[in-house]
């Protein structure tokens, strides 16, 4: 779509004539869908849903990442217009990709929230659709994955976090976000073997199966070194990517629940996000983004970039299949 296009084709995530093609329209105005897709429900011809959910009630400190989905599309006006650095191809137009809107749930009826999201993901999975989902905490992740291993069997997952969420947590009534990871794995969502934690900061005394590259050693060994680890480990079998934003150093993601010093700087999660196209990558997520800790806007920005960076891998993944 050109920019004279846009001027009478006001506010394309409304008035798009088809899904596909980048947007160009003042960053500063009109709907904030992410990267102003058009909002629909209608999952017709779509290959990919962006959806939020926008659920904090399992933090363990600073909630505050039920804003996280409205800052996440916010940030993400800015890139709109742009085919991602560095990728060589342009997903927005080689792709329907819609935004599908938030999970509606009852917030004071926190119990029926994991059914909620799973059969919100499952119905876009039923559709034909991948999903890219912002958080919210990192609770979410754990029915999203309920969702994908009843379509894929258990997955690969690539996991970027300060904190393992590996907490022993055998109660299924509990939801917590620092043990949704535990709960996949004994779930048998998860395929321990095929997934690899990036960025691991905290001390857990057992993974479970799972790899690790803690921060130290990334910074060490390199952002090529944990490429070649990841894609080595989860093959080219299904695989889901979450991004916790306290993978990143507080520095440059200081809005979220949980931050600890040490961690990712924003270059080396850019780096090994683009050089991870190539893995068989189904969905994934972005999540902890709490903008009322940052009112610089950076942590959103951050996210809004690693959900582009999603949509990539999620791209590279489909032209393979």
């Amino acid at each position: 779509m050109a920019l004279e296009d846009a001027k009478s084709d006001i506010d394309t995530a409304f008035t798009r004539k088809g899904l596909r093609g980048p947007s160009f329209e003042n960053a500063f105005a009109g709907a904030t869908s992410f990267l102003r897709r058009t909002y629909t429900k209608d999952l017709s011809g779509v290959d990919l849903a962006i959806t939020g959910v926008a659920f904090d009630q399992a933090t363990t400190h600073r909630p505050g990442t039920r804003f996280g989905p409205r800052a996440l599309r916010e940030a993400s006006t800015l890139l709109a217009a742009d085919a991602p650095f560095g990728w060589g191809t342009d997903p927005l137009s080689d792709m329907a990709v819609i935004d599908y809107g938030d999970l509606a749930f009852d917030y004071a009826h926190t119990a029926g929230f994991p059914a909620a999201l799973t059969d919100h993901i499952a119905t876009i999975l039923a559709a034909g659709a991948g999903a890219i989902t912002l958080g919210g905490d990192h609770y979410i992740t754990f029915p999203i994955l309920r969702a994908y291993a009843e379509k894929y069997g258990p997955l690969g997952l690539i996991h970027f976090d300060a904190h393992s969420d590996l907490w022993p947590d055998d109660n299924p009534d509990r939801i917590d976000h620092g043990t949704m990871l535990y709960k996949a794995v004994k779930a048998g969502y998860v395929d321990p073997k095929r997934s690899l934690q990036i960025g691991i900061r905290t001390t857990t005394e057992d993974y479970l199966g799972v790899h690790v590259l803690t921060a130290r050693e990334l910074h060490e060994k390199g952002t090529a070194h944990a490429v070649a680890l990841a894609k080595d480990i989860v093959g080219d079998r299904p695989t889901y990517v979450t991004f916790d934003i306290d993978a990143l150093d507080p520095a440059y993601a200081p809005g979220t629940g949980t931050p600890v010093w040490g961690g990712l700087h924003s270059w080396q999660a850019a780096a090994i996000l683009r050089d991870l196209a190539g893995i068989n990558m189904v969905g994934g997520d972005v999540v902890e983004v709490s903008p009322p800790y940052d009112t610089t806007g950076a942590t959103a920005v951050a996210g809004a970039h690693v959900a582009y960076d999603l949509i990539c891998l999620y791209h590279w993944a489909r032209t393979q299949r």
